[in-house]
């Protein structure tokens, strides 16, 4: 294990367990086994330890959302069931980062003050990600997304649903509720992107009325 490695491990330790504003280089160093200056020589200061730690977070839990959409789709799985599959192992990531910290919500605040940067960075690229997958799927499934959503459109609703399921739960505490629901929702619009043969998706074909040659009318009332 590299030094940077274990600096990381020692201020992702030391961040759950006493949070951002009470945390210090010095109980980082020494959870790590390094003085204070050799910390230094590696990190400038407890803002950028904390940026680190964010940004390994979010890259593990890209790892993790691939895998988990990889293998989804080797599986036969739907729209729905590779969408969920890969939101479910990408917010588990994040969760299992800080899990069993008493200061969840002062960790979450924090990342926004002083990695917003990265947050958005990130949150470009979860995007970008949704919207190949979303792409891909639909080309190789011959899906009709609902209300001819483009694959972006569609990609903006899923994670929609992502933020409203953080909405009812602060720091996605319970874990299992948090995960469930959210599923449910992502399932449930996927739910709408139906193949484009189904008469459901407004891709019926028009049928074309034979016309039967009507027999000539015969003509009365006059002479013969």
């Amino acid at each position: 294990m590299g030094p940077k490695t274990r600096i990381l491990d020692a201020t992702m330790l030391v961040f759950r367990r006493h949070g951002f504003r009470r945390s210090s280089i010095e109980q980082v160093a020494e959870a790590a086994g390094l003085t204070r200056q050799a910390l230094y020589h590696h990190f400038e200061s407890k803002e950028a330890l904390f940026r680190a730690v964010i940004e390994r977070m979010h890259e593990s839990a890209i790892a993790a959302e691939e895998i988990a959409v990889a293998e989804a789709e080797a599986a036969g799985g739907n729209l729905g069931d590779i969408l969920a599959a890969g939101m479910t192992a990408r917010m588990s990531t994040m969760i299992a980062s800080l899990d069993g910290s008493p200061h969840l919500e002062e960790l979450y605040s924090e990342h926004l003050v002083h990695a917003r940067d990265l947050y958005q960075t990130y949150a470009a690229r979860y995007a970008e990600r949704m919207v190949a997958t979303i792409s891909k799927i639909v080309r190789k499934q011959q899906l009709a997304l609902p209300q001819e959503l483009s694959p972006a459109e569609f990609a903006r609703l899923v994670e929609m649903s992502v933020y409203a399921s953080k909405s009812q739960y602060p720091a996605m505490h319970p874990a299992d509720a948090f995960l469930k629901d959210m599923a449910m929702m992502v399932r449930t619009l996927c739910a709408g992107a139906l193949p484009k043969s189904s008469p459901k998706s407004g891709k019926l074909p028009v049928k074309k009325a034979a016309i039967k040659d009507k027999p000539a009318r015969r003509k009365t009332g006059g002479r013969p």
